[in-house]
């Protein structure tokens, strides 16, 4: 399981702790279940960042800083997945061109405004996101996009006969959804701990509208493709990420 871990923790974030993790497809593919905990440990990192500069930096430069510490820390995989997803499901073509699309190395015009508008969102419900609640928003985003990956990953079938993604198709298995389900509930239960309850209602809520979204989406894209590929798994997490932003904020002024 740690090697599962190390696994999941070096394929989605720039964090290396090991040169080359040791594992073969299936322990790729079962590393699926510790993507949430993944996501718990980059938003720790954004929090921190959050709480260092609060009270000096001004809000503006402060959200543009963790917007951008955001993209280092993924790298900017699942960014460019969305792009990719979007200059293909938005082109208006067959499925079969859908998919040679999203596999063109080059970024389209739909990309780039998918990326132009992910970025907004973000940053603008970053900067507006109350104070005292921005730490444990930041872990939310995290933790509960990589969440509703895991939730679309196991839900829907692989679009194609090869790729990196359907390792974790063939090979997440039930056992991930209970770890990952099991990262989201303890994540709650030290919100509620160490934040208060409004702070864990509000993360309660986050979790429900990432997750909800997520399915929504792997339905839609199945029912224009036949399935999910790696790079709808990377448009869910980062369209997952701002829909708990979102109800974050939401739940949080409508207290």
């Amino acid at each position: 399981m740690w090697n599962e871990f190390i696994t999941a923790l070096q394929f989605l974030t720039r964090i290396r702790l090991v040169r080359e993790p040791a594992c073969d497809e299936q322990s790729f593919g079962r590393s699926v279940a510790f993507f949430p905990l993944v996501g718990v440990v980059a938003g720790a990192i954004l929090a921190l960042a959050a709480l260092a500069t609060g009270g000096w930096l001004p809000a503006t430069a402060r959200s543009s800083l963790l917007v951008s510490l955001w993209i280092f820390i993924t790298g900017g995989l699942h960014c460019d997945g969305l792009m990719d997803t979007a200059d293909g499901v938005l082109s208006g073509r067959s499925p079969q061109r859908m998919l040679e699309i999203m596999k063109d190395s080059r970024v389209g015009a739909f990309g780039v405004v998918a990326m132009i508008l992910l970025v907004l969102w973000k940053w603008s419900l970053i900067h507006d996101m109350p104070a005292s609640l921005l730490a444990p928003a930041l872990i939310s985003m995290m933790a509960f996009g990589r969440f509703g990956m895991v939730l679309v990953i196991l839900r829907f079938p692989y679009a194609r006969e090869e790729g990196m993604g359907r390792a974790f198709s063939l090979h997440a298995g039930r056992r991930s959804l209970w770890i990952a389900i099991m990262t989201v509930l303890l994540l709650l239960a030290a919100m509620w701990l160490f934040s208060g309850a409004l702070v864990a209602v509000c993360a309660a809520v986050a979790a429900l509208a990432s997750a909800g979204f997520a399915l929504l989406f792997g339905s839609w894209l199945t029912g224009k493709l036949g399935g999910l590929t790696g790079d709808m798994y990377g448009a869910t997490t980062e369209l997952a990420e701002v829909f708990a932003l979102l109800a974050f904020i939401l739940s949080a002024y409508i207290k």
